[in-house]
């Protein structure tokens, strides 16, 4: 994990930026709710408890950063609300999600089923595919 922050400090400083309290805070919080893909309000919320002083500005002005530097992604579940969770360096594509239109539960699916198609639309259509973002809505086993 301190090579994650290590990582994440280089990048802001080659950006002119500096690792602020209140940035490592949001960090923590988004880090100790992985999979939960919160709200910028939800992240405000739990920030507050950990840092009282903090902002809401502030809180949207660091999710913005850390969007523009790869750290975190934005995720639209067609809800009206923006929500973001670690970005994963690690995989060549995002994972997909299932999203529970009654209680609003958002699943997420790491099988990457895709590939096959990816390469027939790179064949065929002569478009080199960088990466998909796959939104299945319906209703989770508690809801259905």
């Amino acid at each position: 994990m301190e090579n994650f922050f290590d990582d994440l400090k280089i990048r802001l400083k080659e950006k002119g930026y500096k690792l602020t309290t209140q940035r490592r805070v949001i960090l923590d919080v988004i880090l100790d709710n992985q999979g939960k893909h919160l709200s910028p309000e939800e992240i405000y919320d739990s920030v507050r408890d950990r840092y009282p002083e903090i902002g809401l500005a502030t809180v949207y002005r660091t999710l913005q950063l850390f969007e523009q530097l790869n750290i975190i992604y934005k995720l639209n579940f067609n809800d009206g609300c923006s929500r973001y969770e670690l970005s994963s360096s690690s995989n060549d594509h995002q994972h997909h999600h299932l999203i529970c239109l009654s209680c609003g539960k958002v699943l997420e699916v790491e099988l990457d089923l895709l590939e096959n198609l990816e390469s027939e639309i790179e064949k065929q259509k002569k478009f080199r595919v960088i990466d998909h973002n796959v939104k299945f809505f319906g209703y989770c086993e508690d809801c259905k």
